[in-house]
């Protein structure tokens, strides 16, 4: 009898536990012990099921908007994409599924030089409302995707999008070039997944590196339609609900 309560205490907790951290990714509240770049699961691999990456994000309320908890998240999500030297960052990326992404190349960061600079741009409540006929290639790497390699996908080489912005008010815009590429890539995050679930062709960085110089392989070229589609399945205008 005694060992049945205690059986049942254990499994008490443990739901209870799980429920508190399922309910803390979904607030905009700073984890104490700060955040960490949430990384990617292969699938059908164990703890897929339970990885913010996979799961839904929900939209920002009205009543969060350019209140001190909202600020805070985003500006520590970007003082993180910083440090980690990327042009990106998705909410869940960081455990929190929460529908908001930032964008940023500046002249400096040494991966993408050759693609040019991108304005600091965030994304709260995104959907995408055109896109381009034609497509392009670019072989994509993620934070969340430490020690993978590159993978190859396509993106709209032009985007037109509906957010919005801290203070809640609509913001309504046009993307292409490397910009393009950076939203639908974080947009990605917040479908669900990343490109490591859509590329079937993969190189390691320095082999792609030797075979981007020697032209052996595309970069940033017209795509044929038989190149996965980094966004596929979204459809044009839909909000990504939760």
């Amino acid at each position: 009898m005694l060992r049945s309560f205690f059986t049942y205490t254990l499994i008490l907790m443990t739901v209870l536990q799980t429920s508190c951290s399922e309910d803390e990714a979904l607030t905009l509240k700073i984890p104490k012990e700060g955040f960490e770049v949430v990384q990617h699961i292969p699938k059908d691999s164990v703890g897929r099921d339970q990885n913010a990456l996979y799961l839904n994000a929900r939209r920002i309320k009205s009543e969060e908007f350019n209140s001190v908890e909202l600020n805070t998240l985003i500006d520590s999500m970007y003082a993180i994409m910083l440090k980690k030297a990327g042009v990106g960052i998705a909410a869940n990326q960081l455990g929190k599924r929460l529908q908001i992404f930032i964008i940023e190349a500046k002249v400096e960061n040494p991966r993408y030089k050759v693609l040019g600079p991108v304005v600091k741009q965030i994304f709260v409540n995104p959907k995408i409302t055109n896109v381009s006929k034609t497509r392009k290639n670019f072989w994509h790497g993620c934070l969340s995707a430490q020690g993978e390699k590159k993978g190859n996908v396509a993106t709209f080489e032009w985007i037109e999008y509906e957010c919005q912005n801290q203070k809640g008010e609509i913001k309504r815009g046009k993307l292409d070039g490397f910009a393009a590429v950076i939203f639908q890539h974080e947009f990605r995050h917040l479908m669900k997944g990343t490109y490591l679930d859509h590329a079937t062709h993969f190189l390691s960085k320095d082999v792609l590196e030797k075979k981007l110089e020697t032209g052996e392989v595309p970069f940033f070229e017209l795509a044929k339609d038989t190149l996965p589609l980094l966004i596929n399945g979204y459809q044009l205008k839909e909000n990504l609900e939760y």
